[in-house]
């Protein structure tokens, strides 16, 4: 009862949580297109839609984003939703884990048909991890746990967020059921399913409990280490002044996380910044000894923090002159 009451609380304000911004007031300063320029600098040709979404055309995922073709991009990882939001599944010798669940009302419509589509069983999901506390991200959680006894993960900040979920300012809608509290996401300590370990590092900003996941992948029989930075912050004009500083050092601070664990597979679970279609077109005609475009490489994967840290920088100065 207490969590149905809960589960009841939560609006349809957070199925897609990252409110677009206000217009600017005023024009840039010159100092906040200094900083545009030096995030397009630093991403070079490679990211450049990258730094135009973060540095200058931000913004939120939709119900209305076109669904993609529920896809394996590795060996042992597949992706179902849609061009705005999505959810992995990871194969292990244990059984499947899935990182996200998509929003409530997609898990009939999108993550179940999916999982149908990939030929993979719902009910082999032993674990679901959760890269932050909106309901575009633990939607189907309750499902899954009530129906196949998947154990979820959330940092302990974040379950605070889902069961105590701050004033929307009266937008009503239908509830976002809430899983029953379950297991924690802790920084370093490894979640493992069979022969699979996935790293939490913690990623505060877009809320308190935010988390990125470094883990390794399969391509082709040889492993990489792939991460996704699973708090990332669309449209800045959300998150409050303080939440926009600690973001901005909770980015560096997985830049030396993703170093040391040499990463060189970019995932988002919002890849509105580097479009996934065009990559899943890839890999439906990559033919035998070509590259997966998933792979980005260690230095161009720095990269991609490195212009997320310096579009961070932008709203912050873009914020001062508001």
């Amino acid at each position: 009862m207490k969590n149905a009451i809960v589960s009841a609380m939560i609006s349809a304000g957070l199925l897609y949580s990252q409110v677009p911004p206000a217009a600017p007031a005023k024009p840039d300063s010159d100092a906040v297109k200094a900083l545009i320029e030096k995030a397009k600098k630093t991403g070079g040709a490679r990211w450049a839609e990258e730094a135009h979404f973060f540095c200058e055309a931000p913004r939120a995922n939709s119900p209305s984003d076109p669904a993609i073709e529920p896809a394996r991009i590795f060996d042992n990882v597949y992706v179902i939703g849609d061009q705005g939001t999505v959810a992995y599944i990871v194969q292990t010798s244990g059984g499947l884990l899935m990182i996200d669940s998509l929003s409530p009302g997609d898990t009939q419509t999108k993550l179940l048909p999916g999982f149908q589509k990939l030929g993979l069983d719902p009910s082999m999901v032993k674990i679901i991890v959760v890269g932050h506390g909106h309901a575009d991200h633990f939607g189907g959680t309750a499902y899954f746990q009530e129906h196949f006894g998947s154990k979820v993960y959330i940092s302990e900040a974040d379950w605070n967020l889902m069961e105590h979920p701050p004033a929307r300012g009266g937008r009503g809608g239908p509830a976002a059921p809430l899983p029953k509290h379950d297991q924690l996401l802790v920084e370093g300590q490894p979640v493992v399913l069979g022969d699979f370990k996935l790293t939490p590092v913690a990623v505060p900003g877009h809320t308190p409990g935010s988390m990125g996941f470094i883990f390794p992948v399969k391509d082709n029989g040889k492993t990489r280490i792939a991460a996704m930075y699973a708090g990332t912050v669309l449209t800045p004009g959300f998150v409050s002044d303080e939440g926009l500083a600690q973001y901005a050092k909770s980015v560096p601070h997985f830049e030396d996380e993703t170093k040391k664990a040499k990463v060189e597979v970019e995932l988002q679970n919002h890849p509105l910044m580097d479009p996934i279609q065009p990559k899943l077109d890839m890999l439906k005609a990559r033919k035998p000894g070509k590259p997966n475009p998933f792979v980005v490489g260690r230095g161009e994967y720095q990269k991609f923090l490195e212009v997320m840290g310096a579009c961070t920088e932008v709203n912050i100065e873009r914020r001062k002159g508001l």
